[in-house]
């Protein structure tokens, strides 16, 4: 407690610090900037109860969505808070439409605890996937208001199931129920006696994607790009990635790529520009598409200079690439990709992610150590038919197989009557 106590006071007094020459920690300390007060402002006429899901970055807002749009169909009476603790999830997501109110998450402590909930007086809490903050989940159990957690994964190494992890511990009695990924993290929790309170419902994201591929419009920029091609998608690149991908590209002309990197300022844009010969920004290419202006030339690679297209950019691959898997931080979102039916490549570290290793082995996914064998196993994908659609079905299927984590959480709340109405 001693040590959480002094991380809490501490962390905001870095991230200021920080703020002087990381964009990052400028916005964290600035967007909490009277909070409280724009709180109140928000809620001072609210009569209609709330619901309030709190994700720690832009990952678990994806995770968490199709739960809260179910929530919303629901429930259409309420009205739905999002709280982020990270700028790139709050960032890119805090004007997004049908949510009632967006706002960074103030540092825990136990007087912003008391002070948040007697604002918001929250009616049902989710906290998804990560994100255990003492002092907040402490006074949602003494105010008995439900609280559960969404898509929760856990390991044997965490805290939680070390000999000094009573603190740890405490944290998530303070939950109402959990929702968990899979059979490893149920287990683990009722080895430290949770077993009343979990259940395995799979994971969310699953839900998500399958949404967002029931919904795809097309991009009529990308199809001209594309022009009936054999083409790779490759999301999320890091520049290991893009020295791993760029020889492929550059000596086979006949396909195209669509390069996204995962940072899009302008030096890493420029730096893939150099990786890959006739290569071209999307907003370039967008401009000369609409305008009329563009000519048939040689252009073969796209770099992607937004965000937010990803998801739908993955529909268009004949063969998809994942970044992220060259790094400490590991592969980024494969079921992206894996909804629209085609096979996955990814970098070597991939341990911590349940659905690389289930799509490694059922054969719908490749993993690389280097660029040699990125170029064999790209040239074996685009070369056999059989082992492309074969590995795109299996995708395709893994998917499905794997949804409706959602409908298990509404069903649980409405079974229980955590809400009235």
């Amino acid at each position: 407690m001693v040590f959480y106590r002094i991380f809490i006071w501490l962390y905001p007094k870095i991230a200021f610090l920080l703020g002087f020459w990381n964009q990052k920690a400028k916005a964290w300390h600035q967007g909490r900037r009277q909070i409280f007060t724009h709180l109140e402002e928000a809620f001072r006429d609210n009569k209609r109860p709330v619901i309030w899901m709190h994700c720690a970055s832009l990952g678990e807002f994806e995770q968490g969505l199709p739960v809260l749009e179910a929530f919303k169909n629901n429930y259409p009476d309420h009205v739905f808070l999002l709280t982020f603790f990270s700028p790139s999830g709050y960032e890119v997501r805090k004007n997004y439409p049908g949510i009632d109110h967006i706002f960074y998450l103030p540092m825990d402590s136990a007087a912003h605890a008391k002070k948040f909930f007697s604002i918001v007086q929250p009616s049902l809490i989710l906290f998804v996937k990560y994100e255990f903050w003492y002092y907040y989940l402490r006074e949602a159990k003494n105010k008995k208001i439900p609280l559960l957690l969404v898509s929760g994964i856990f390991r044997k190494e965490q805290a939680f199931f070390c000999w000094y992890g009573n603190f740890h511990r405490k944290i998530l009695s303070f939950f109402t129920y959990l929702f968990v990924q899979n059979q490893g993290s149920a287990a683990l929790l009722q080895s430290i006696g949770m077993q009343n309170k979990v259940i395995v419902c799979g994971d969310t994201r699953f839900d998500r994607v399958m949404a967002i591929a029931n919904r795809f419009q097309p991009i009529p920029v990308i199809e001209h790009f594309c022009n009936g091609n054999e083409v790779l998608v490759a999301g999320s690149t890091w520049t290991d990635d893009d020295e791993a991908l760029d020889h492929f590209a550059n000596t086979h002309p006949d396909f195209r790529y669509i390069i996204v990197p995962h940072e899009i300022e302008e030096e890493r844009l420029e730096e893939c520009l150099t990786f890959y010969k006739n290569s071209i920004l999307y907003s370039e290419y967008e401009k000369a598409f609409y305008d009329g202006s563009l000519s048939d030339n040689e252009i073969r690679v796209l770099i992607i200079n937004n965000v937010g297209m990803l998801s739908r950019l993955y529909h268009y691959a004949t063969v998809s690439y994942v970044g992220g898997g060259f790094g400490d931080d590991g592969i980024h979102n494969l079921l992206e990709a894996a909804v629209y039916g085609t096979p996955i490549i990814f970098g070597p570290v991939y341990e911590k992610y349940l659905e690389a290793t289930e799509l490694l082995d059922v054969e719908a996914a490749f993993t690389i150590e280097d660029a040699l064998e990125l170029e064999s196993v790209l040239s074996d994908l685009f070369n056999n038919i059989e082992l492309r659609n074969r590995a795109s079905a299996i995708a395709a299927d893994y998917v499905k197989d794997h949804s409706g984590a959602t409908e298990k959480v509404i069903k649980y709340v409405q079974e229980n009557r955590l809400l009235t109405s």
